[in-house]
Formats: C-alpha cells, sequence, structure tokens
C-alpha cells in the first residue's frame, strides 16, 4: 500500500534524528523515480534544476509552477519529499504564510524558507524581518498539524556575505522562530561545519555539497544529519546532453551518443 503523506512526514522527521542521510535533488518526475529505485530514503526538489526543466533561469518559475511540480513528485514516489521553496515566493510574512500552507497541501514533507532578497543591493532581509517570515511559516505548518518539517536557510555566503558569525547568528534565530533544520549555502571548510552543527545542536544541519567535497562519513563526523546537491545532478546531466548536442551541431559527429545510459536498463527501471 502507497505510503501517505503523514506516513512519510513521519520518517522525514525520523531520518533527522540520528546519523547523516543523503538528501538527492531530483528535477522532474523521472529523475525521481530514478532516485526512489537506487534506493535513497528522501528526496528533495531543487529550485534550479526544476526551472532549467521547463527552459527558465533559476528564481524565475511562479509559485503555480512549483506548487504542480511538488505534487508531481509527491505524487510519483513512495518518499518523503522536501520542497526548495525559496523565499516562500512573497516578501511580507502574512504571504509567506499563505503559500507556505499551500505547499503543506501537495505532500511535501518538509520545506525550506531562504532570507534572500533577490535584489542585489540589499541581498539579506532585515535580521527581524527574516525571522518574522520563518515564524509565519511556522505557523501555517502547525495550523493543518500537518508535521512538515521547516528548514531555516541563511544565504549569506552565497550573496557574497562570508561572515559566519552573522550566518549562526540568523540560523540560532531561525531555531527559536520555529525552524526544525538549519542550513547555510555556501559554508565549505571543516571549521564552519563544524561551528554551525555546534551553535544550533540539538537541531540537526543540512550541508550542501555541490561538487567534490567531504564524504558522507566525513560529513556524518562532523555532525552534520543530512546532505543535499541542489542542482548538482541536474547540471550533471545538462552537461552530458551539452556535450552530445554541441558534437553534433559542431563537428556533424555523433561519438558522444555512445555514452549514453542503456535504453533497455531505463525501460527497465521505469516499468
Amino acid at each position: 500500500m502507497p505510503l501517505t503523506a503523514a506516513d512519510k512526514r513521519t520518517i522525514f522527521r525520523k531520518l533527522h534524528e540520528t546519523g547523516c542521510f543523503a538528501l538527492p535533488n531530483p528535477w522532474d518526475v523521472g529523475s525521481a523515480r530514478a532516485l526512489q529505485h537506487l534506493g535513497f530514503k528522501a528526496i528533495a526538489s531543487t529550485s534550479a534544476g526544476f526551472a532549467w526543466s521547463i527552459g527558465r533561469s533559476d528564481n524565475r518559475v511562479t509559485i503555480e509552477d512549483v506548487l504542480l511540480h511538488l505534487a508531481a513528485l509527491c505524487g510519483a514516489v513512495d518518499l518523503p519529499v522536501n520542497a526548495d521553496f525559496e523565499g516562500g515566493f512573497a516578501h511580507k510574512a502574512e504571504k509567506v504564510a499563505v503559500n507556505v500552507a499551500r505547499a503543506v497541501k501537495t505532500g511535501v514533507a518538509g520545506l525550506s524558507i531562504e532570507d534572500s532578497t533577490g535584489d542585489a543591493a540589499k541581498p539579506l532581509y532585515e535580521r527581524g524581518f527574516a525571522i518574522e517570515r520563518i515564524k509565519a511559516a511556522r505557523r501555517a505548518i502547525d495550523a493543518e498539524a500537518s508535521g512538515v518539517l521547516l528548514t531555516g536557510r541563511c544565504e549569506a555566503f552565497l550573496v557574497g556575505q562570508d561572515d559566519l558569525s552573522l550566518v549562526i547568528d540568523r540560523l540560532q534565530a531561525y531555531a527559536d522562530a520555529g525552524a526544525d533544520c538549519l542550513y547555510a549555502p555556501g559554508i565549505k571548510t571543516r571549521d564552519q561545519i563544524a561551528a554551525v552543527v555546534k551553535a544550533v545542536e540539538p537541531k540537526p544541519v543540512n550541508l550542501l555539497i555541490g561538487a567534490s567535497g567531504l564524504s558522507v562519513k566525513e560529513a556524518a563526523d562532523l555532525g552534520v544529519r543530512r546532505i543535499s546537491v541542489g542542482g548538482s545532478l541536474a547540471r550533471t546531466a545538462w552537461a552530458a546532453f551539452m556535450r552530445a548536442a554541441r558534437e553534433i551541431a559542431d563537428k556533424g559527429t555523433f561519438t558522444e551518443l555512445g555514452t549514453g545510459y542503456p535504453g533497455a536498463e531505463l525501460n527497465k527501471m521505469f516499468r
């Protein structure tokens, strides 16, 4: 019998209690089902990967696009799905709450809210306002007694503010505001990761790994609970596509097509 949304949410919360797990990011139903086939315990959406799949740049999709995408992912796999919900697709806290409530109805097991504004002149929301946005998301989740796991994200490192003390201060504030999991994409060194883990313990920390870096075991040794890869799987797939397509366009040859994954194996996996 397929798992219910409540089942998936219970499983997802349990995964955050001990150890460290990989939370890979598919960009469509096929890649989500492939990750389930490979035995992953949970998956997460990727804003960038999804945007590219529909011919748009990252942060240029609508909430309607994303809600349909999340519902499709949740319906396609018997795994918990964590939503990359960007900044809640709104600025004001009350509108973030409305949008989070809509996301909960898609069946997601978790979702994240960022503190980036999209404004290069002022890339992070003012601290107090960012906290209110997390509180609003928390209220929306709790209003439905949904059990959805809320991740608070500090985007400072991604917008060029490499101030670890600022990151830690914000993550602690987001934890106090109701975030169940904390996430600072862009931190990379062992010292940075260990400092963030220590600052918010016992709450779990998500680590982003976008290329070669720590292994799951090495991250676990630092106290990390989960590892996501953002748009990296999508970028890897696009790299293979672009190499093959450019060879055809530029040279009129087709050798790169010989590196493709066997069609029979794909048919078997999706049977």
